[in-house]
């Protein structure tokens, strides 16, 4: 089993910004891809940003230019800089990671959330 530990999370004004960061207990280099996603009060959890297989950078189109990725492979460690905060990009976050195995598709992991709340 693969855990992850997501932090940072936390209550900030509009404008404002956060750091969220998500530890992985196993090596990140193993990963197929690995990065962000949120989930709003009545809206579907949806992909704000990842590292694919080929490493580089997505990034959802609501969050381009105000959100930014970024990893530390030493520490299996990655984290999302969040500035220009919004209203609306209050969600619960939550980490994930997929993991090549021995057989057969990789795996999905998935941190246990951390909510972010930007005040109007």
């Amino acid at each position: 089993q693969v855990q992850l530990v997501e932090s940072g999370g936390g209550l900030v004004q509009p404008g404002g910004s956060l750091r969220l960061s998500c530890a992985a207990s196993r090596s990140i280099f193993s990963t197929t891809a690995m990065g962000w996603y949120r989930q709003a009060p009545g809206k579907e959890r949806e992909r704000v940003a990842a590292f694919t297989s080929g490493a580089s950078a997505t990034y959802a189109d609501s969050v381009k230019g105000r959100f930014t990725i970024s990893r530390d492979s030493a520490k299996n460690t990655i984290y999302l800089q969040m500035n220009s905060l919004k209203p609306e990009d209050t969600a619960v976050y939550y980490c994930n990671a997929r993991y090549v195995t021995y057989s057969g598709p990789p795996e999905d992991y998935w941190g246990q959330g951390t909510q972010v709340t930007v005040s109007s």
